[in-house]
């Protein structure tokens, strides 16, 4: 409208384009962590790879000289640092870092702006692992504030935080490790984010911020071997009003020795501050291979939309070019010497992780930071006021960090990093080189910590005094104008402060007690403004807080009382609704099962400030789980990203608001939303295709969605064709892969009839599903028969045999052909067989059963081997020689008698060597024979006891 042209800068965001975690993380390694012993975090060279030495905070303290301030008692007691994120976290896992490096048990309070996001794992995870264990292992005593805000489908979730830590005056350091290049996004955009800069400036709020990880090319990624972006820095640090934290890298050179302990276990392996280049470990494809070729350096240059502020002057290398140069500072970023962070309970299992990256230095500047404001008392808001004053004063000459043979003075703020660059493959172009002084790759260098600390006071800026007169103060309702008069005055001497002056109520209603109120540029000293943001409440004060310029120190005005009133609020409710693909689909037919996306915005009628609490959502088809939903900071909340599905029927959602100090309560009108039942599908299984008559079989049906909701219930019924044989109910389940919803329904029966069964399963469907029949399987049901016998007994004597009438009774359309072979028989004795005549029924009919037993052979004669047949004959041809012709023939007869007995004598005993017996044949008893008929899957006995007598 254009009666809002003058007072809107620009559209911020109306996408979802996220920002990126500025995080190089290394591999997962084995360390031993004993309790009351120092974890190793040094390891042995291995495989071709040199010895690494990772950092512990031990190993921080010795490098950058955090020993001596530790020694003062400086341990960032009585400070809080708030870290900006969009996923929640272990806090065990900063526990556990913590215990393993002896570090007082001082975890993180977490706090969720509007809806949980959940741990979202992966970097987003990491991310908010390093920030919160490094910002608050560098000052251990340090509150560490981490502030989670989910991402909507307009605002990036870490904006969301921003807003929320500044708008609660929450911290006295802000540290963030997000970004995205200058060069990907509006002028709006780019103003929102110094705007809010600003503001935490204005506030006395120290605001860090990684410089990126990629060099001059912020806006490639990591993940990418050959930068093709465009040449531009991290629109978050380059604002006038934060801190931008870039990365070197040590340079032990051949020299490791002289820099690190190999003795251990120690807390610290680092035994003084380390010579540092530029951090630059890019290297393309024929350098490093393409597995491990990447463009990660540290982030720097100028920006193309900040002007240069005044702040940044007198330090030997800044450009002329008007702009405003970042990084300010750099600390240690490479895996050359990576950071230690404990994750995803690593630590607990002897392992810990590798991770580099400006968004470790970042969280690690906002620790020494927390030791600054504990030294001096107070917040230092915009601390390059004070940083550019220190660096001003050295002697460069004798501050040289990359130099291997003199190490920086020990009185050196800065160590001046000259060596190096954070050019990338595929730059055009040598952007940016190092060089004595500031330079556009490391800034003003890494910084000597104890005398940071102990020079901050050292950069004296003019004392002020601050008035504040607002009016009305009574009688207001929010949202109404009220005039702010302030003025900035020196407390001695001429001179006119510049800057901003911020009102802060002390209303006691939020995280830190506070709410930022307004911010104002002075004029000529004063400001004489209307404000529309006082909150509501009773009784409460208002001061105004002057943030300092490059001349003039910061002061506070004296408290004004006031009482405000609650505005009138609406309540507006949005319902969207999307298939698993992702894909919206029309409110008028859902599918049950997909998901539904419920937001709820409350804005006053003034339209100034934004509602806080919660709200919760109503649905005439029953509750919405989940209730109440807390609003984010800019009055928004929402169900969570495919979580929510609603019931089948007609909905009807609308949301309920329950007010704060300065909004009163509302309700939205409701919104419709039909949700159609979800839609099945039935498979049906048989345990077998083919059983007798009467035999069980076990029948299972699935019942298949494309549902992410409750799983299906009711019942599901079975039939062989028309015939209901009965019913099962269906218990839900899942798949765990994707998550989508089934059931299982099995019924178990004897009463199939016989023949071809055509098996059906009809899932009745319930509230959400609708019904569905399985295609039809076939189970044979083979009819019976009957097996009987004529007697219970057949008796016989050895070498006799005895028969059995057996009976096939076929049931209806039984038709099986049944055979008998020997091997029908079980249990027979020894030398006795069975035989069936006819050898097969076909359906009924009847077949004889006949045992045949065997008579025992009479015992042979006793004699030697010889006496077998052919010795007989050869002894009666030599007799036969022997006799005399006359004689010859009258003999023959005699001893043919003889020679024939001399035969069987050697056919009994052949054989045998002097053995003895004949075949005893079958043995007398009694015993039980089974005979077994099978027909198909079918089979039955008969028993029946042989005699033999």
């Amino acid at each position: 409208p254009a009666a809002l042209a003058a007072v809107v800068a620009g559209v911020n965001t109306l996408h979802n384009f996220l920002k990126k975690p500025m995080i190089r993380v290394g591999p997962r390694v084995p360390v031993t962590i004993k309790p009351g012993s120092p974890p190793q975090v040094t390891f042995p060279a291995q495989n071709g790879f040199p010895t690494l030495h990772a950092l512990g905070p031990q190993d921080y303290a010795v490098i950058y000289n955090i020993n001596p301030a530790y020694q003062a008692g400086i341990d960032g007691s009585g400070t809080t640092i708030a870290v900006v994120g969009r996923s929640n976290i272990n806090v065990q896992d900063v526990t556990d870092f913590r215990n393993a490096f002896g570090l007082s048990f001082n975890p993180p309070q977490v706090i969720i702006d509007g809806p949980d996001p959940g741990d979202l794992g992966g970097g987003e995870e990491f991310e908010a692992v390093l920030d919160n264990t490094w910002s608050g292992a560098l000052a251990p005593n340090s509150n560490v504030k981490f502030v989670v805000s989910a991402i909507t489908n307009t605002t990036d979730g870490v904006d969301l935080s921003e807003v929320y830590i500044v708008d609660n005056n929450l911290a006295d350091i802000m540290t963030e490790s997000f970004g995205s290049c200058e060069a990907a996004h509006t002028s709006a955009e780019i103003s929102a984010a110094g705007a809010l800069a600003e503001q935490a400036a204005a506030q006395g709020i120290t605001y860090t911020v990684s410089s990126g990880d990629t060099g001059a090319e912020g806006c490639d990624n990591l993940s990418e071997i050959v930068a093709t972006g465009a040449v531009s820095v991290n629109f978050l640090a380059s604002t006038p009003f934060n801190v931008a934290v870039g990365g070197t890298i040590f340079n032990e050179g051949t020299q490791s020795g002289k820099y690190w302990s190999s003795s251990l276990p120690l807390a610290e392996t680092a035994l003084s501050y380390i010579p540092e280049n530029v951090w630059n470990e890019s290297c393309t494809v024929s350098q490093c291979g393409s597995q491990n070729a990447n463009i990660a350096a540290g982030g720097g240059g100028a920006s193309s939309f900040f002007s240069k502020p005044s702040w940044q002057s007198g330090v030997s290398g800044i450009p002329t070019d008007g702009k405003r140069d970042m990084p300010d500072v750099s600390l240690t970023a490479a895996l050359h010497d990576p950071y230690l962070v404990c994750f995803e309970f690593s630590c607990e299992q002897n392992f810990i992780y590798l991770v580099g990256g400006t968004s470790a230095s970042s969280p690690s500047f906002a620790g020494i930071m927390a030791l600054v404001d504990q030294k001096m008392g107070s917040r230092q808001g915009q601390a390059n006021y004070v940083l550019y004053r220190l660096a001003a004063a050295e002697t460069l000459s004798q501050c040289n960090a990359s130099n291997t043979t003199t190490l920086p003075a020990a009185s050196c703020v800065f160590n001046d990093v000259t060596k190096g660059n954070n050019v990338v493959p595929g730059e055009i172009g040598t952007q940016y080189q190092s060089g004595v002084g500031y330079d556009l790759a490391s800034g003003l260098g890494s910084v000597n910590v104890s005398n940071l600390v102990n020079n901050w006071n050292t950069v004296i800026f003019r004392p002020t005094s601050t008035t504040l007169n607002l009016s009305p103060t009574t009688n207001i309702s929010h949202g109404q104008s009220v005039t702010v008069t302030a003025s900035v005055t020196p407390n001695s001497g001429t001179g006119t402060p510049t800057g901003d002056v911020s009102l802060t109520a002390q209303t006691g209603s939020s995280s830190s007690g506070q709410t930022l109120v307004d911010s104002f540029s002075l004029t000529s000293g004063s400001i004489n403004l209307p404000t529309h943001l006082l909150p509501g409440g009773t009784n409460y004060t208002v001061t105004a807080h002057y943030a300092g310029d490059a001349t003039f120190g910061g002061s506070d005005s004296g408290p004004v009382t006031v009482t405000v009133l609650p505005e009138s609020s609406t309540t507006t409710t949005s319902v969207l609704a999307f298939d698993l693909g992702g894909n919206s689909l029309p409110l008028s037919n859902v599918p049950y099962g997909n998901f539904v996306y419920l937001r709820a915005d409350v804005a006053g009628s003034s339209g100034q400030g934004f509602p806080s609490g919660s709200v919760n959502f109503n649905d005439s088809a029953g509750s919405v789980p989940g209730n109440p939903f807390v609003l984010n900071s800019e009055g928004n909340t929402a169900t969570p990203n495919f979580v929510l599905t609603l019931p089948a029927g007609q909905n009807s959602i609308s949301a309920s608001y329950g007010g704060d100090a300065s909004f009163k309560p509302s309700s939205s009108t409701a919104v419709s939303v039909t949700i159609a039942k979800g839609s099945t599908a039935t498979v049906l299984t048989s345990s077998s295709s083919s059983v007798g008559q009467g035999s069980s079989v076990t029948l299972t049906t699935t019942v298949n969605t494309n549902s992410l909701g409750d799983a299906p219930g009711g019942t599901v019924t079975f039939f062989s064709g028309t015939t209901q044989l009965g019913s099962a109910p269906a218990f839900g389940g899942f798949n765990s892969r994707t998550g989508i919803v089934n059931a299982t329904a099995s019924l178990t029966t004897s009463q199939l009839p016989n023949g071809q069964d055509s098996i059906t399963a009809q899932y009745g469907g319930d509230q959400n599903y609708s019904v569905s029949t399985s295609a039809a399987i076939t189970v044979t049901v083979q009819p019976d028969f009957a097996f009987s016998g004529s007697a219970p007994s057949i008796s016989t004597s050895p070498g006799g045999s005895g028969t059995l009438t057996l009976t096939i009774t076929g049931q209806t359309g039984y038709n099986s052909t049944i055979s008998f072979t020997s091997a029908s028989c079980a249990g027979l004795p020894r030398e006795s067989k069975c035989g069936f005549n006819p050898p097969s029924v076909a359906g009924s009919g009847t077949t004889t059963l006949t045992v045949t037993t065997t008579a025992p052979t009479a015992a042979a004669l006793n004699g030697s081997g010889w006496w077998a047949t052919g010795a007989g004959f050869t002894v009666a041809a030599v007799f036969l020689c022997g006799i005399p012709r006359k004689r010859r023939w009258s003999a023959v007869a005699s001893f043919i008698v003889t020679a024939f007995l001399m035969t069987g004598v050697g056919c009994g005993g052949g054989g045998g060597g002097g053995g003895g017996g004949g075949d005893p044949g079958t043995p007398r008893g009694s015993y039980t024979v089974v005979v077994t008929a099978t027909g198909g899957a079918l089979s039955h006995t008969v028993n029946f006891t042989l005699n033999v007598q």
